[in-house]
């Protein structure tokens, strides 16, 4: 049983392996929600032996970074974990070497953004990705994330304030 983002886990994951992983499927939110919280012991079996079938194969799995913004959501606003709960976990899902991210450094660079208060995960993410396209600045109506580097308010709204 391993810990995963403080978190038990049935499957045995961040196990290092002597052979490069290949991809054998990509997962879903809810894939990773039954994993972290538990709260369906079927479901929740079914993914541990999802997990521990591909680590024995030596496969890794890959996650959508859509579903990397969908799982910060449920986890905080379904599940009530705090933003530090939040923080760790997903920190720890990038730390599992079964695991393959699209846009990891974005995803990294948002959660060290949504730890310092910037702004809400979601806008830390956008951000991040505008900037991994060179798609800078990015703009926004959203006061608090627009202070942070690489965004802004449109000008016309800058005019336009009373």
């Amino acid at each position: 049983m391993g810990v995963l983002g403080g978190v038990q886990s049935q499957a045995v994951l961040a196990q290092p392996l002597s052979t490069p992983l290949g991809i054998a499927a990509s997962l879903d939110t809810n894939i990773l929600v039954r994993y972290i919280v538990k709260d369906d012991d079927r479901q929740s079996m079914v993914v541990a032996k999802v997990f521990e079938h591909h680590i024995r194969k030596s496969e890794s799995l890959w996650v959508p970074v859509t579903v990397m913004l969908e799982l910060e959501w449920v986890l905080r606003s379904r599940y009530k974990f705090s933003k530090t709960d939040v923080i760790r976990t997903m920190s720890g899902l990038l730390n599992t070497f079964e695991l393959e991210f699209e846009s990891e450094g974005a995803i990294e660079q948002a959660l060290s953004s949504y730890e310092d208060g910037i702004a809400d995960f979601a806008e830390c993410l956008h951000l991040a990705l505008a900037r991994k396209g060179n798609a800078l600045p990015f703009l926004t109506l959203d006061e608090k994330a627009s202070k942070a580097s690489g965004a802004r308010l449109p000008e016309i709204l800058i005019f336009l304030r009373p």
